[in-house]
């Protein structure tokens, strides 16, 4: 199972969930194979192609309950059924209502023996944005944040490079190659001005699609962030008094367009993540600065915190922290996180936390 969940993970599966298999019989491996892309064979098809004959009476070991209906792809089942295996061990089950439960119990009524729940957390965790998503109908929003060790996110001057060491940035690269779009407002692109690409050095390399919040329409349209919008997908978020000047310069540069509800503090953040899920962006990466990462806890939508921790002392009363707005009133009303995991990269501290709202 260790090693399914390990070629699931070289999938770029999104909208679909990623999914390793692997064929053993008599105690070594005769076959494996992972779901590449939506819309290409799936991880059991690649694996019992592979194993060919072999794959008659022999087990199959998979993170995710084999599907049971068609999609882009044919029904997993009935390749397992026609490859005469004579077992299924899965990690979990799919949370698709078209395929829970009916996976396994569909191979149960041909004999084949079914086993479920082995390495059962881990193989939520790699599929837990597609799960989310299938539940919900929102996306699974990662806050990422680099602070001191006093909490600041940027000096008086709202200097903030680098807060974090080079390893700590790459590792956020590494996030950036994983997760399907970044969320950024206004005051990041302005302060910053970003290029919000994945810079990781490898033969395939994820761009997520760039999200900008510009309610007011102040970011120029020389930042680095529209460079190259032709080639690597932006949308721009935009409230009700963009110009129609402004909207033509935008899509001359392939920039895409999106009027966001507004309330009376900014964009109601909810709703826009709604949207991105139904564009079939199942996870999102919130890159913000103190007023967005207060709006998104607000709305409820964090489901993990990833905060890097740097050895540095930045002081000052007029330094920006981590969260802005009001904050809360008692101690007791603050925001409880769980799951705590603490890791040490290069001379920071990267550390991982879910909010205790989330289920």
């Amino acid at each position: 199972m260790r090693r399914a969940l390990e070629l699931a993970a070289r999938g770029r599966t999104s909208p679909n969930p990623m999914v390793g298999a692997v064929v053993v019989k008599r105690g070594k491996i005769v076959g494996e194979g992972y779901h590449s892309r939506a819309g290409k064979p799936h991880a059991e098809i690649e694996a019992l192609k592979r194993a060919g004959d072999k794959a008659r009476s022999a087990d199959l070991y998979v993170n995710l309950e084999p599907c049971c209906h068609f999609g882009r792809t044919p029904p997993c089942t009935d390749a397992i059924i026609q490859a005469g295996i004579k077992r299924v061990i899965f990690g979990m089950k799919d949370p698709n209502p078209q395929v829970r439960g009916k996976g396994m119990r569909g191979l149960k009524a041909k004999g084949i023996i079914v086993l479920s729940g082995v390495l059962k957390e881990e193989c939520m965790k790699l599929n837990e944005s597609f799960a989310k998503v299938i539940k919900t109908g929102m996306p699974f929003v990662i806050l990422k944040t680099a602070m001191s060790l006093d909490g600041k996110i940027a000096t008086r001057s709202k200097d903030s490079r680098w807060i974090s060491g080079e390893l700590a940035r790459k590792h956020v690269h590494k996030i950036r190659d994983f997760v399907d779009a970044i969320l950024v407002g206004t005051e990041t692109v302005l302060k910053d001005n970003p290029h919000l690409t994945c810079r990781l050095v490898k033969r395939s390399v994820k761009h997520p699609v760039r999200i900008i919040l510009d309610r007011r329409n102040r970011i120029p349209l020389k930042a680095n962030v529209f460079k190259n919008s032709r080639s690597q997908s932006v949308i721009y978020v935009t409230g009700p008094e963009i110009s129609s000047a402004r909207r033509k310069a935008l899509q001359a540069k392939k920039v895409e367009i999106l009027n966001g509800k507004c309330g009376k503090n900014g964009f109601q953040i909810k709703a826009l993540l709604k949207q991105l899920a139904n564009r079939e962006m199942n996870s999102i990466l919130i890159e913000g600065g103190a007023l967005l990462n207060a709006s998104a806890f607000k709305a409820g939508v964090v489901d993990r915190v990833v905060a890097f921790i740097s050895p540095i002392l930045i002081g000052g009363s007029k330094a920006p922290g981590f969260l802005g707005g009001q904050g809360v009133l008692k101690v007791n009303d603050a925001i409880k996180l769980k799951n705590l995991e603490v890791k040490k990269i290069g001379e920071d501290l990267m550390v991982e936390a879910t909010p205790c709202s989330v289920e």
